[in-house]
C-alpha cells in the first residue's frame, strides 16, 4: 500500500482508499478492510492522490485545527487545498500588501531571493564539476557567480528578473552534465506537460514543494498569493514560488539528481501519455516521495541557530524571516544559502 508519513504530511495514494478519522486516529480503508492508521497529533497536513475520499468529519477536523489537506491528480498535478481558518494577524498581511506596493521593498527582496537561487545554482554545478571535471561545467559556473555579481547592481524588478532568467537558462542548459544515469536525457526544461523523465520527476518534486512553501507561509499568516519576484496572478501563489526558488535547486534538483545517478528512479517508473507527456507512474511517486520525505528530516545548519535543524522545516523558518521583514522588525530579508 502506498502511504507514507513524511514529516508530519501523510501522502496517499492508494486508489480506491477511505481516509476517516477514529477518534485521534487517522485511518486509511480499501474495500472497507483497514490498511494502515496514523496518530493525528503526528500529521502537519494530508495529501491523496487520485480516487481517494476524505470523510467530511476528517476534513472539518483538519479545518478546525488548522491543518493542511491537499489534493492531487493520479499522476501527481495539483488540484487544490483546505486550508481552514485564516492563521496570523491581520496587520501582518496589511503590512504585506503595502510592501508589495514600493518599489524599493519589491526590488531587495526579490534581489535576495534570486541571490540564493543562483548561490544554490552555483553551488550545484560546481559540486558536479569537482566529481566529474568538465569544461562546460566551468564555464557555467563562471558564468553563473558573473551574474550574481551583476545582480548587486539591480534596482529595478524587471533588472532582477532578466538576470534570474538567464541563470535559469545557463543552470538548465548544464544540467544535461548532472545527469549520470545512461539511459535517461535532458535537453531543456519542459513542463504542462513534461516531455520525458527528468522533466516528470522535477515537475512532481516542485509540486511538493510548492505546497510545503504555502503551507509555511499561511503558518506565519502571509498571503500566499501577493509575492515580490512572480507577478501577481488570479489563484496563482506567487508568495509561494518566491519562497521556493530558494530551494529549488538546493533541494528539488539535488533530490531528484540523486535518484537519477543511483537508478532509483529508472525508465520503468515513468509513463508515456497520449500527446507525448512523461509521468510518473505509481511505483515512482512511491519512491520519490519516500526520498523526499527523508530528505526533508536529515538536518542540516542554518545561520541563525547554534543547533542543526530539519530540512523540511527551512521553509517555515525563512517565512518566518521574511514576515519579520515585512513588518519592519529586520531591515533587509535574507535567502537561504545552499552549501
Amino acid at each position: 500500500m502506498s502511504v507514507r508519513t513524511l514529516l508530519n504530511t501523510l501522502y496517499v495514494q492508494t486508489q480506491g482508499g477511505y481516509l476517516h478519522l477514529d477518534h485521534e486516529t487517522v485511518v486509511l480503508e480499501v474495500e472497507r478492510s483497514q490498511v494502515a492508521q496514523v496518530p493525528l497529533h503526528h500529521l502537519r497536513g494530508i495529501a491523496v492522490f487520485g480516487n481517494v475520499l476524505v470523510s467530511p468529519f476528517l476534513l472539518a477536523r483538519c479545518a478546525q485545527d488548522g491543518r493542511a489537506v491537499m489534493w492531487f491528480t493520479q499522476r501527481g498535478r495539483y488540484c487544490g487545498r483546505l486550508t481552514g481558518r485564516t492563521t496570523g494577524n491581520v496587520l501582518l498581511r496589511q503590512a504585506q500588501y503595502r510592501a508589495a506596493q514600493d518599489e524599493t521593498i519589491v526590488a531587495s527582496t526579490a534581489r535576495s531571493i534570486v541571490k540564493g537561487k543562483i548561490r544554490a545554482a552555483v553551488s550545484v554545478v560546481s559540486r558536479a564539476n569537482r566529481d566529474y571535471p568538465d569544461s562546460y561545467l566551468e564555464r557555467a559556473r563562471d558564468r553563473l557567480q558573473q551574474l550574481k555579481h551583476k545582480l548587486e547592481f539591480q534596482t529595478t524588478l524587471d533588472g532582477i528578473r532578466g538576470i534570474e532568467g538567464r541563470a535559469a537558462r545557463l543552470y538548465y542548459a548544464a544540467f544535461p552534465k548532472l545527469i549520470r544515469a545512461p539511459s535517461l536525457t535532458f535537453l531543456s526544461r519542459t513542463k504542462r506537460p513534461p516531455r520525458d523523465p527528468v522533466n516528470a520527476a522535477l515537475s512532481f518534486t516542485y509540486a511538493l514543494l510548492t505546497q510545503d512553501c504555502v503551507s509555511a507561509l499561511e503558518g506565519v499568516g502571509l498571503d500566499p498569493q501577493v509575492g515580490f519576484l512572480h507577478a501577481v496572478r488570479p489563484g496563482r501563489p506567487s508568495l509561494a514560488l518566491d519562497l521556493m526558488e530558494e530551494f529549488r535547486t538546493g533541494f528539488a534538483d539535488r533530490l531528484v539528481l540523486t535518484l537519477l545517478n543511483r537508478q532509483q528512479l529508472q525508465t520503468g517508473d515513468f509513463d508515456r501519455r497520449p500527446g507525448g507527456a512523461v509521468l510518473l507512474n505509481e511505483q515512482g511517486r512511491k519512491t520519490l516521495l519516500t526520498a523526499y520525505g527523508r530528505r526533508c528530516q536529515e538536518e542540516i545548519h542554518h545561520p541563525l541557530f547554534k543547533e542543526p535543524v530539519p530540512i523540511g522545516l527551512l521553509p517555515h523558518i525563512q517565512a518566518r524571516i521574511l514576515a519579520r521583514h515585512v513588518r519592519g522588525d529586520v531591515e533587509e530579508y535574507v535567502g537561504y544559502t545552499w552549501r
